[in-house]
């Protein structure tokens, strides 16, 4: 069993004065994110035993059962909610986590290394790869498409990229 922790979500802050909170969930079916209670904070050390009770705009009405009050929940604000990545489930072959892409290598399709992904991002429209080009603080975005990005290679730590004309 693999001890590798997924960040699934985030505690927004309070909602009421009963110790409710407001959840952000990061998974592809948002109310997945209460089939992996209990989440963990970043650091394994805080346990919390997710409840989802409704859906509000932006996420989720949720109960920790560690948390009763409105000061209890407000001390939470901010605290990113991980799951081991066992809990997970398996993916097809050419859809990743986006922690998978973060640190890959990114080469043309001429070879030339073009840095690193820094970050992945969903705006809405698509995901959106941040390069780290090498050797400077420049950083590049590409569309994460098959157009694009035709080539993941997690096993040798790479993808290859097709950046759009003026990308560069």
């Amino acid at each position: 069993m693999s001890d590798e922790k997924i960040c699934v979500g985030a505690i927004a802050g309070a909602y009421g004065v009963r110790g409710e909170l407001r959840i952000k969930s990061f998974c592809a079916t948002a109310e997945d994110i209460e089939t992996y209670s209990p989440l963990t904070s970043e650091d394994g050390q805080r346990h919390f035993h997710l409840a989802l009770v409704r859906p509000i705009k932006g996420g989720f009405v949720a109960r920790i059962a560690e948390v009763s009050s409105k000061e209890e929940a407000d001390a939470l604000k901010g605290v990113q909610l991980f799951a081991l990545r066992d809990q997970l489930p398996s993916l097809p072959d050419d859809e990743y986590y986006y922690t998978d892409l973060i640190g890959l290598q990114v080469l043309d399709t001429g070879g030339e290394l073009l840095g690193s992904v820094k970050t992945v991002a969903d705006h809405g429209a698509g995901d959106i790869l941040e390069v780290q080009r090498p050797g400077t603080s420049e950083t590049i975005l590409l569309p994460f498409t098959r157009a694009v990005v035709p080539t993941v290679d997690l096993l040798a730590g790479k993808l290859i990229a097709d950046p759009p004309e003026g990308a560069l």
